[in-house]
């Protein structure tokens, strides 16, 4: 395709806008019309499209920073359905393994999730604990690290509340959405992931191969005291074990 003017960038800009009535990123929609016309300067298409919500405000929105979303999928946007026979246990183990080995934010990590702790806010999905070890010079306080995962991509919101919860009593909280939710929730789970220092990672739900993606890492906050020693001892309670493998 030759070089696009930048009425021609404008009008292919608006036209895959419609095509994604869940919205599409500005990154994605500059590397879209560059694919399809390479003889173009990337700074003509970064310069064309990145006001289109002003310059057609009836037709675009933009609902979050770098998103751009048809009028008509702004107004009523339908979330993707749950992936069929999938339920959140079948991540916990793998995202037990992600958590210690990918992230290496933890020295052991094991799933908890159900309603183990008997209380009203809740279980984490899955648990780790960072502690020192051996060849450490410098000995440290134990950290609990808790995550929250949901496989229905309905339950941001959800997710979001139950990973500050967990913060009473971990350092780090996280929680794990399927990459199948809308561009809008991602944009502003992102957002509210750094404005409250809980991490958000991004999978696919599909159990032999959940592709865990970090969007955020979770920043380190001091816990409460008083609620890391009433973890520990619902956990010990729950499963004398499991509170022996995650603290020694």
């Amino acid at each position: 395709m030759p070089k696009l003017s930048v009425q021609q960038i404008r009008n292919r800009a608006r036209e895959i806008i419609a095509s994604n009535p869940d919205g599409i990123r500005y990154k994605q929609l500059v590397r879209q019309i560059q694919m399809e016309a390479p003889e173009t300067p990337e700074n003509t298409v970064m310069g064309s499209v990145y006001n289109l919500q002003e310059l057609h405000p009836k037709e675009i929105a933009k609902p979050s920073r770098g998103l751009y979303q048809p009028i008509a999928g702004a107004i009523a946007v339908v979330p993707p359905p749950k992936a069929a026979n999938v339920t959140e246990t079948e991540f916990y183990a793998p995202f037990a393994k992600f958590l210690k080995e990918d992230l290496d934010e933890v020295t052991v990590a094991a799933p908890v999730g159900g309603a183990g702790f008997k209380t009203k806010w809740g279980t984490p999905d899955v648990i780790g604990v960072y502690r020192p070890t051996s060849s450490n010079l410098i000995k440290f306080q134990p950290e609990v690290v808790a995550a929250e995962i949901k496989v229905d991509p309905g339950q941001p919101v959800v997710a979001f509340g139950q990973a500050i919860a967990y913060r009473l009593f971990a350092a780090k909280s996280y929680m794990v959405v399927p990459d199948t939710i809308g561009e809008l929730d991602k944009s502003r789970l992102e957002a509210l992931s750094m404005l409250f220092g809980v991490g958000l990672v991004l999978f696919t739900p599909v159990p032999k191969s959940p592709d865990f993606t970090i969007r955020v890492r979770a920043q380190r906050v001091p816990p409460d005291v008083f609620y890391v020693n009433e973890f520990a001892d619902r956990l010990k309670e729950m499963d004398r074990e499991l509170f022996e493998t995650m603290f020694g």
